[in-house]
């Protein structure tokens, strides 16, 4: 592990950490310092001030990423019959039912998405205390809970991610791999910032977003000069 600190420690030094950097300039600077043997994700921290607690200060929803993930995201599908056929046609890694929910309660997890078509929400409403808290819930706001499986599917695997501010009214997400160009990921933040925008909650109060930051899984974090996506932007 000791390699991992020096790593750390050299590009820590790159950093000025009470500087806000341009967008151009930071994803410069995160791409940089991702220097692990495996491709690291690029991850953005967003401090908003919300309270969500408070039911008008929820933040949830949905984003493309116009560049997609860069992650191979396992899709597990709710649906019988023709709906099932048309899951797996789509790609779907899971397809099923009470079989599906079975497996689920037996803890065998391995997926990243849930997709539900409306008339299985009886079958995976009984799965709550175990997708609740993980995020995994299919919800029809976020376009999980549907009859078009093969859009949903689609969407899923080419760069749809989800978002949620947690309790102290953070949100964080991954957008791209450090292998992306330096436009991917600005234009994938650049989009998920607009979402999170966008998203305002009727009771937000005050500064909305406070500051964003972004970091790679193995690098030092750095803050974003909100502006500069604007300028960028224009």
């Amino acid at each position: 592990m000791a390699h991992i600190g020096k790593r750390l420690t050299a590009a820590t030094k790159t950093i000025d950490r009470n500087k806000s950097y341009a967008l151009a300039d930071a994803v410069k600077l995160v791409k940089g310092n991702a220097k692990s043997k495996f491709d690291e994700t690029v991850e953005i921290s967003i401090g908003t001030g919300l309270d969500p607690r408070q039911n008008d200060q929820n933040l949830r929803g949905v984003v493309m990423l116009p560049h997609g993930t860069g992650k191979d995201v396992r899709v597990a599908v709710f649906a019988k019959g023709d709906k099932a056929e048309e899951a797996r046609a789509a790609g779907a890694e899971l397809v099923g039912a009470e079989d599906l929910a079975d497996q689920i309660q037996a803890g065998q997890m391995d997926f990243d998405r849930v997709i539900a078509t409306p008339d299985m929400m009886m079958v995976v409403g009984r799965l709550g205390k175990v997708l609740g808290p993980r995020g995994l819930m299919p919800n029809p706001k976020l376009g999980t809970v549907t009859p078009n499986v093969t859009e949903a599917i689609k969407a899923a695997k080419g760069g749809s991610i989800e978002f949620r501010a947690e309790k102290a009214g953070i949100v964080h997400a991954g957008v791209g791999k450090a292998s992306f160009s330096e436009e991917q990921l600005a234009g994938n933040i650049r989009a998920f910032v607009d979402a999170i925008t966008k998203a305002k909650p009727s009771g937000a109060k005050g500064n909305y977003i406070q500051k964003i930051s972004l970091s790679s899984t193995m690098g030092p974090g750095l803050k974003l000069d909100i502006t500069s996506l604007n300028e960028s932007a224009a």
